[in-house]
């Protein structure tokens, strides 16, 4: 998140990890005024990078040239695949990288340089880590940690931000497959139920698609099958993200959560062409088959500051992917209305 801005802080709020990449002594980040003026983020960026650190040695000057172009605010990446600090058997540091082997420290230093040079060093940095896979996130007040590195939960003025990496459904009836899916759906319809006070905007890889509109190919996906296994209940057939199941459980958080899915709101019709942010390998029976997984989901009263919401990757050649299976998503929106303008606004409705 750029550096100037400044999140709630409250004394429930986790430690604060260090930043890095930090300032040096004497070092100013140069902001504008417009920036200075902003009382909350207003750009955002989601991102699974599928491994950051091969998109650092492969891919990082045409995913820099984006970022300087379009500026967000808040980056959000996930899939980072590097492990959390701390050896082997012992308590790990979820907020650090690891480095205590020559291996370890050599990726840090690769993936720190890079984050330490433009335009990435104008932003602060927060790591959500687990034991081996990851989450990273450009955010600035870490509230909640989530076991496996998959949440990042910030408090701003206007709004919250939740950056989320769901799960994959799997294929089976099993407890790192189905239950799994079922027992984190269940918990972030909790969490929206019981998010009051402010808006939400939930954003991040949430592996599903929620509509056939959604999905390349809906036969295809709805026909997938791993090895010809047919799981027993017929909800749970299809490609995972794509399940009746799933899709359902989605549209009930959406519904019962009062959240609207910011694409879909502003683009109504089906894009084979710009409509999804996750392609399957361009080898094979997935060549040309495609998902919008990725997203940017938010409460209803944010619906009328949307200005734009867009998948910045196109194509069955994967442009704008950076190397990964997912493009960006971004999101753009107005700067909230005062008091008094929402008075306004009440009164002309009237």
């Amino acid at each position: 998140m750029k550096r100037f801005f400044k999140p709630i802080e409250k004394e429930c709020s986790a430690k604060k990890p260090a930043l890095s990449p930090s300032k040096k002594d004497g070092e100013t980040t140069e902001t504008s005024s417009e920036e200075n003026s902003k009382k909350d983020p207003l750009k955002f960026v989601t991102w699974n990078a599928n491994s950051l650190l091969l998109r650092v040695k492969n891919n990082w000057p045409e995913f820099s040239n984006f970022i300087t172009t379009f500026d967000p605010d808040v980056i959000a990446l996930q899939e980072v695949r590097m492990p959390a600090a701390g050896s082997k058997d012992a308590p790990k540091n979820h907020q650090e990288l690891k480095d205590d082997t020559k291996a370890s420290r050599e990726e840090k230093l690769i993936l720190m340089r890079a984050l330490s040079s433009p335009p990435f060093k104008n932003y602060q940095i927060w790591w959500s880590l687990a034991d081996s896979n990851s989450v990273f996130h450009f955010l600035l007040s870490a509230l909640k940690y989530e076991p496996d590195g998959r949440v990042i939960l910030a408090e701003f003025e206007t709004f919250y931000l939740l950056n989320t990496y769901a799960p994959n459904n799997g294929w089976k009836e099993e407890e790192n497959s189905f239950q799994r899916r079922r027992k984190w759906d269940k918990r972030i319809q909790e969490f929206v139920l019981q998010c009051s006070g402010k808006p939400l905007i939930w954003c991040g890889d949430l592996n599903v698609s929620h509509e056939e509109i959604d999905v390349s190919h809906p036969e295809f996906f709805a026909a997938a099958k791993l090895n010809g296994y047919v799981p027993p209940n017929k909800e749970d057939w299809g490609q995972p993200g794509f399940t009746i199941a799933e899709r359902k459980r989605f549209g009930a958080i959406l519904k019962e959560g009062r959240l609207i899915d910011a694409y879909r709101f502003l683009h109504k019709e089906k894009d084979m062409d710009c409509g999804f942010s996750w392609s399957g390998n361009p080898i094979g029976k997935y060549r040309g088959k495609r998902m919008r997984i990725d997203y940017f989901i938010v409460s209803e009263e944010l619906k009328d500051r949307i200005i734009a919401c867009e998948m910045q990757g196109h194509g069955i050649e994967l442009e704008g992917f950076y190397g990964s299976d997912h493009c960006p998503v971004s999101l753009e929106l107005s700067e909230a209305s005062s008091d008094s303008e929402k008075k306004e606004k009440k009164n002309l409705d009237v």
